[in-house]
């Protein structure tokens, strides 16, 4: 989109460290093996429309104050990363050194910056990128309010993800918007990682070829899940309305067998599994396997469950592998019981051998496709006292191997629908959208 605006003309107003305003006694926090592979900063922004009754300094105050009462319950996220030579692995140590806090204000409405829907990379300037800041110790958490012309705000949180998951991050904006409103938290965090600690002695009990070791010579700090690096990538927003999702799944039924697995995630998924590896492979390589990767929320899988107030990272990553000559080939529906056979494979012993498996080996998983969603995290219904986000999602950053899906604005016409966000090298793109659109038509 040659349109966009890539200025938003911010002028940073003030920029703090804020501390807890109660502190604990200082202490380290064990970090499990999952989230010893998330060492990466999630940057969501979300878009409020004006609210006459609130002005920048009120919003300011308001959510500085219940910022800094938040941290007083998640006190690890006023501390700092640490690497734990004795023990080889990060931990959190919870030394109230603070949270960032920064005011700053647009020249631009927010009807100016266009749709707020697409990936622009100037939304990059609504949030604190925290690993840059001339910084010995890199803070773990991070809010900015920007103001715009017209009185419409944009929150920006950051945070690095081996403090919770997006279910977590859920619980914690609805405490943040509660502390705002003068109301008590939402939910009191349960923040003891342990109940995903690794057993003695590590038991092993499935095969996993969705992990691959980290190099010898290697901290676990120096590889992750995600790989920020990329080439020269094209950010592309496909939009499918609620009758396409039907229709997928219509096919999905048609071509394969009827099942609760015929949902409007795994047929998404199975959608772009397809277009993607096909559009970025070469014909001589139609016998080798494609791997995706997608999360599940375990917090429902153990026993006794977790409950949603666990503050932490309770998801592993699924897998599914097919050969290329199976992805254009097979059925539809065959593709999404494959996805569907990924989440059924994570069972409580499996996830157990996974985080065993993280401790003999200090891995990660890998795959060709990592696909996050966002569809259910129900972060556009909370509600703060000047209104519920008009819309909200990930600051996103070109990646080739990341597929973003995120509902859709409320108030659309194709609300109910998903958003599917990508990056792809410019010559990839025009053999994707005719798979892409192939599929959606049949």
């Amino acid at each position: 989109m040659s349109s966009l605006i890539k200025d938003l003309k911010i002028t940073i107003k003030s920029c703090k460290l804020v501390q807890p305003l109660e502190t604990h006694e200082r202490r380290s926090m064990f970090l499990s093996n999952i989230d010893q592979v998330l060492n990466f900063n999630v940057e969501r922004v979300h878009f409020f429309d004006a609210n006459l009754d609130f002005n920048i300094e009120c919003v300011a105050d308001k959510l500085e104050f219940a910022f800094r009462t938040l941290l007083s319950s998640y006190d690890f996220m006023a501390g700092r990363l640490n690497f734990n030579t004795l023990e080889k692995r990060l931990e959190i140590d919870c030394n109230a050194a603070g949270a960032v806090f920064v005011v700053a204000e647009s020249e631009l409405t927010m009807a100016e910056i266009g749709d707020l829907e697409y990936p622009n990379p100037a939304f990059a300037q609504l949030v604190v990128k925290i690993e840059c800041m001339e910084t010995e110790d890199k803070p773990l958490c991070a809010i900015q309010v920007t103001w715009f012309k017209c009185g419409a705000i944009a929150i920006g949180t950051t945070n690095n993800h081996t403090t919770m998951d997006g279910v977590s991050f859920k619980v914690f904006l609805e405490s943040l918007a509660s502390l705002v409103s003068g109301k008590p938290l939402a939910f009191t965090p349960i923040s003891d990682r342990r109940v995903f600690e690794a057993r003695s002695p590590p038991r092993v009990e499935f095969t996993h070829p969705e992990l691959t070791q980290i190099l010898k010579d290697h901290h676990q700090t120096d590889q992750t899940l995600i790989d920020s690096t990329s080439s020269d990538l094209e950010f592309k927003l496909y939009q499918l309305s609620q009758k396409d999702i039907n229709n997928l799944k219509g096919k999905a039924r048609n071509q394969g067998k009827e099942g609760p697995w015929i949902t409007t995630f795994n047929v998404v998924t199975a959608l772009v599994w397809i277009c993607k590896a096909l559009a970025t492979t070469s014909k001589d390589k139609t016998n080798e396997i494609s791997t995706i990767l997608y999360a599940v929320d375990l917090r429902s899988r153990l026993q006794p469950p977790l409950p949603n107030s666990y503050t932490g990272n309770a998801v592993l990553t699924a897998y599914a592998k097919a050969t290329y000559d199976q992805l254009e080939n097979e059925p539809f529906g065959f593709i999404v019981e494959l996805l569907h056979q990924g989440v059924a494979r994570l069972t409580e012993e499996y996830a157990r051998s996974v985080i065993d498996w993280g401790e003999l080996h200090k891995g990660y998983p890998k795959g060709d496709i990592f696909v996050s969603s966002w569809l259910k995290l129900g972060t556009m219904e909370v509600e703060f006292p000047w209104g519920r986000p008009k819309y909200n999602g990930p600051v996103v950053h070109p990646n080739k191997d990341i597929i973003l899906l995120t509902p859709q604005m409320k108030g659309k016409k194709k609300e109910g629908g998903v958003n599917v966000i990508l990056a792809l090298p410019p010559h990839d793109i025009p053999h994707f959208e005719t798979l892409f659109h192939k599929l959606l038509l049949i």
